[in-house]
């Protein structure tokens, strides 16, 4: 092994396993992925987005993701709250995104249920901190989860607001991606990053 490349293998960054097997993923990973997310529109494009991966990759969903910005309008909520019939078809027929007409429904019917909780004076990024304590909560890393109890408790409040596709694993995931849990391997090099 040449000193240059002893060096390289020396500074290589360690990574999630998970996010050294593709470079878009390698990308999320390090730039998006468990980077504590305080935006409500943004936390709620996030869950859409985790929705409308439930039995697929996310690799196949985040190589879609600019098309289903477009798609829904930027995920504006208001916007997408106002689709309709037309909508639903014109978006069975865009090849850019998934087109599951049950996850379509979702997602306007999210959007609905969204701005409910704003009318009501309920801030979805508040919402969803509250319940996490108001910081991010660091697992121990060893273990690999699929749900938790932070998970199924926000499960069954999203869903008693008019939420779908957001079953435990599903918010265990997305809570996961927006940083309200830490869940990166212990010798991962964002483990300890502030942002």
């Amino acid at each position: 092994m040449t000193a240059a490349k002893s060096q390289a293998n020396a500074t290589a960054k360690r990574r999630c396993a998970w996010a050294e097997t593709d470079p878009l993923l390698q990308s999320y990973h390090d730039a998006e992925w468990g980077v504590p997310e305080h935006d409500s529109r943004a936390l709620w494009e996030k869950l859409m987005l985790d929705g409308f991966q439930a039995g697929l990759s996310w690799l196949t969903i985040l190589r879609k993701r600019d098309a289903f910005r477009k798609a829904f309008k930027n995920f504006d909520p208001k916007k997408v709250a106002r689709f309709d019939d037309a909508d639903v078809e014109r978006l069975m027929q865009d090849a850019g995104i998934v087109r599951a007409r049950a996850k379509i429904l979702a997602t306007i019917g999210g959007a609905k249920a969204y701005l409910a909780m704003q009318a009501s004076g309920e801030d979805f990024s508040e919402f969803v901190w509250g319940m996490a304590g108001g910081k991010p909560i660091r697992s121990t890393g060893s273990e690999r989860l699929v749900k938790s109890e932070l998970s199924e408790r926000m499960s069954f409040e999203l869903k008693k607001r008019g939420f779908k596709f957001v079953g435990p694993v599903i918010v265990y995931a997305w809570l996961q991606a927006t940083g309200v849990v830490n869940d990166h391997s212990p010798d991962c090099f964002r483990r300890d990053a502030k942002k």
